[in-house]
């Protein structure tokens, strides 16, 4: 059976040019053109994605986001103009998996709905992690580079380890500042993005290639960070 997605967007055009390119690619597309429409097709068709614009009329994508938060775990891919940062990042506070900024090309979404996917389906962590030539022990908290983790191993601290580890557990996902934040160093941390900086830059040093160039620990710009692993992890 084919994967099933539900595209609420309330502009005509890009909901038939979606839909045409997704069926064209083995998908079941439904299509809605308000959030209160959505929120009904969603419990008709029960949909495996769902691709959400902020910018709808009536209920918002943000408010529809956390509606479906309350009893779904869908992956949620939101699509927002580039004005609309703070909406953007409510939607991902709200629990979007991840967003796109309008105009958007049709490729780029199809990466972005396989890497969500992925990280749906991927299930739980084991001990030892391997994302191409790396090798994530989490038992001993190192990093090792090289084929089959044959490279000299590096010590992670303990607020590394645990940033990396809450983004290994939701790859693919764009993170926002607050979220991580909250989940590493508590509930009453979010605004300091200065601290989040910092680590996540030591993170890199040990965690990537090039930290100069970073290939997994990318940066959304004015958002968040996203974890994403190699192809072939």
């Amino acid at each position: 059976m084919s994967m099933r997605i539900l595209i609420i967007d309330d502009a005509p055009q890009i909901r038939r040019v979606l839909k045409s390119a997704l069926v064209a690619r083995g998908y079941e597309v439904w299509t809605a053109a308000t959030g209160e429409d959505g929120l009904e097709q969603f419990r008709q068709c029960l949909p495996e994605l769902v691709i959400l614009d902020l910018a709808l009329p009536g209920m918002g994508g943000v408010d529809v986001c956390r509606q479906l938060r309350q009893s779904s775990a869908t992956p949620v891919i939101v699509l927002s103009v580039r004005s609309a940062e703070g909406d953007k990042v409510r939607a991902l506070d709200a629990g979007a998996d991840d967003y796109l900024t309008k105009p958007f090309g049709l490729e780029e979404l199809l990466a972005r709905i396989r890497s969500v996917m992925r990280r749906r389906t991927a299930g739980g962590m084991g001990d030892i992690i391997r994302l191409g030539e790396l090798t994530v022990d989490l038992n001993r908290r190192t990093i090792a580079h090289g084929a089959g983790g044959s490279g000299e191993d590096s010590k992670l601290t303990p607020k590394e380890f645990e940033l990396l580890r809450f983004f290994l557990a939701n790859s693919g996902r764009v993170l926002t500042h607050r979220a991580l934040l909250q989940a590493v160093w508590g509930p009453d941390y979010g605004e300091q993005t200065e601290y989040l900086r910092v680590f996540v830059n030591q993170l890199r040093r040990k965690l990537e290639p090039d930290p100069a160039q970073p290939r997994y620990l990318l940066t959304e710009p004015w958002v968040g960070y996203r974890f994403e692993p190699p192809a072939d992890a």
